[in-house]
């Protein structure tokens, strides 16, 4: 094990889904399985008393389902969660981001794909990088911002933080907004710290939706 071991648990109502991830975690540096839950009662009972770093969560489960497990594990613990599901029906990829997920991946996606959005699902330094993620956060955060009477532009931050706001909705990377507003990529990150802390936001996923929903970009 090593000092940046990632602690993930693991929630699906399938034991094969949730051996193949195991298999998939276990035979990678950098992660450790700290338990599996087969619903969504059981992985908030898991999240509450191993506090992972990231949940792999199944939308479809009996009793709770990951939509309402997803809700409460991001409204009592820092854990984040990463959707994993067959269904790409937006209305799941709405009610999980609203939810507070911090990513949403199809289970064919590839294993060495998995693992990076784990990483960067961890690590909250980015959105995933598939475009069809991206567009749906897109839309839904579009959705919500024209569905409200009222737009409040976000308060208490510095002219800089807001043009760093405003590239990280339009998907720019620490190193890309670095780059267009000459500045060092350390400085980025300062500017990303400050806007999770001032604006509370769980990662730069929920940084995207505040910004449409202040239609800082549309």
């Amino acid at each position: 094990m090593t000092d940046t071991q990632l602690r993930i648990a693991i929630a699906d109502d399938q034991p094969l889904m949730r051996a193949g991830y195991r298999g998939i975690l276990e035979a990678s540096d950098g992660f450790t399985v700290v338990g599996e839950a087969e619903n969504g009662h059981e992985a908030v009972s898991l999240a509450a008393r191993e506090r992972p770093d990231v949940v792999l969560m199944d939308i479809r489960m009996p009793g709770m389902d990951g939509i309402e497990a997803t809700r409460q594990i991001t409204a009592s613990t820092s854990t984040r969660v990463l959707i994993l599901t067959t269904f790409d029906i937006d209305q799941y990829v709405y009610g999980t981001v609203q939810a507070g997920a911090s990513g949403f991946l199809f289970k064919d996606t590839r294993p060495n794909e998995l693992l990076e959005a784990i990483r960067i699902v961890a690590a909250g330094e980015a959105l995933l990088a598939p475009s069809a993620t991206r567009r749906l956060i897109t839309d839904y955060a579009a959705r919500t911002a024209t569905n409200q009477q009222h737009t409040p532009r976000p308060h208490g931050i510095t002219a800089r933080e807001r043009e760093v706001l405003t590239l990280i909705a339009q998907g720019l990377t620490n190193a890309q907004i670095a780059q267009r507003l000459y500045i060092t990529e350390g400085t980025t990150k300062t500017h990303v710290s400050h806007l999770l802390t001032k604006l509370d936001a769980r990662d730069r996923v929920h940084l995207v939706i505040i910004a449409y929903q202040a239609r800082l970009v549309s």
